[in-house]
């Protein structure tokens, strides 16, 4: 890396192939006995139903339908999980936070799989925690980075929806998370700032992804 927060060319290669290669779905997990084995390099994309998450996770493998969007917020109800590069690499997609048109046992019950996955799982070297540019952190997302903390598992802020903003409004919203991030153990101090729609910091996100293994 380059400066705290640019990656050189060649990692910017390695992530890009990395997610050029095969990516391919494995199972959803509706329990924690239907988790794969922890054999290999994990990471999971979490956030608000609304977030953009498949989004993003479609932009970042450059795949239209890979994970499922829906005008329905809370589609995605298991965590869903992908095999990249031939083994290299497991990238889980979990369920949206703020669930829409279920039953609050439903909801919990999700909620409940994804903290306890999040506490439990030896092989996941990384959260990237989702949240809309345009909102900036909720409640829900500060609820989810204490328990991450608490379980010391390692998670960084991922904007979304950034090409909504002015520049200057989102840098103003980064550097004010930064800074909160300093308060929360286990956070990296640096946020990243996507757009699904314009490709803005995809690349860069595929190098921390690769970066990881």
């Amino acid at each position: 890396m380059e400066n705290g927060d640019g990656f050189s060319e060649e990692a910017l290669e390695v992530g890009r192939v990395l997610f050029a290669g095969p990516v391919e779905f494995v199972k959803g997990v509706v329990d924690l006995k239907g988790l794969p084995p922890a054999d290999r390099t994990e990471v999971c994309f979490a956030g608000r139903s609304n977030v953009g998450k498949s989004s993003l996770i479609n932009a970042l493998t450059n795949r239209a339908k890979l994970a499922r969007s829906s005008a329905e917020p809370g589609r995605t109800r298991e965590l869903n999980y992908f095999d990249l590069g031939e083994g290299q690499l497991y990238l889980v997609d979990l369920p949206g936070f703020g669930y829409a048109k279920v039953s609050r046992s439903q909801a919990e019950s999700w909620m409940k799989l994804t903290r306890s996955y999040l506490r439990g799982r030896p092989s996941l070297r990384r959260v990237f925690l989702l949240v809309d540019a345009r909102r900036g952190l909720m409640d829900t997302d500060e609820d989810v980075m204490k328990m991450l903390d608490t379980s010391a598992v390692t998670y960084q802020i991922v904007l979304t929806k950034v090409d909504k903003l002015k520049k200057s409004e989102a840098d103003a919203i980064a550097a004010g998370i930064e800074a909160k991030l300093k308060k929360h153990g286990a956070a990296h101090p640096l946020v990243r700032m996507t757009s699904s729609e314009k490709g803005w910091g995809i690349p860069e996100l595929r190098a921390e992804v690769a970066s990881l293994i």
